[in-house]
């Protein structure tokens, strides 16, 4: 893969860069019970490969993930890359994974709401913080499957 942009927030960079030296070993759990997942994106203009560290839960075999960006009343630049381009790569401990990327809506989203804010409870009150109605994103792992 090319070169690869980590986030520009100081922690969440600083957590991707241990994440990616111990293969996930130091950063898949970020707090006790929440995992967390490396997503990379394309840029939508820039065409540049962007990673970013996001907490996840399982839904059989798909990863999902939830474009709260804490609540501001903007998506995160990641949910905007993939919803310009989804086909992603994701890692989980030191599994890279291609992935293509959907936003969940209807009773689908529904569900995997209630299963990430049991992962997340914070994300209700990121919902209340804003207008906007948080995207939950689904990462179906491409051909070559999962761990």
């Amino acid at each position: 893969m090319s070169e690869v942009t980590d986030s520009p927030v100081d922690w969440v960079a600083e957590h991707t860069r241990r994440y990616l030296e111990s293969g996930g070993e130091d950063g898949h759990e970020w707090h006790p019970g929440v995992p967390t997942l490396l997503l990379t994106t394309t840029g939508r203009k820039s065409g540049v490969k962007r990673r970013t560290a996001l907490i996840y839960g399982r839904d059989n075999t798909d990863y999902v993930i939830v474009a709260s960006n804490g609540g501001t009343r903007v998506h995160p630049a990641w949910y905007l890359n993939l919803d310009a381009d989804p086909e992603v790569e994701l890692q989980v401990l030191d599994a890279v994974i291609p992935a293509t990327a959907h936003t969940a809506t209807g009773p689908e989203r529904e569900r995997l709401w209630a299963l990430m804010r049991q992962i997340w409870p914070s994300y209700d009150s990121y919902q209340t913080k804003t207008d906007r109605e948080i995207p939950v994103v689904v990462l179906t792992p491409n051909a070559a499957g999962s761990p």
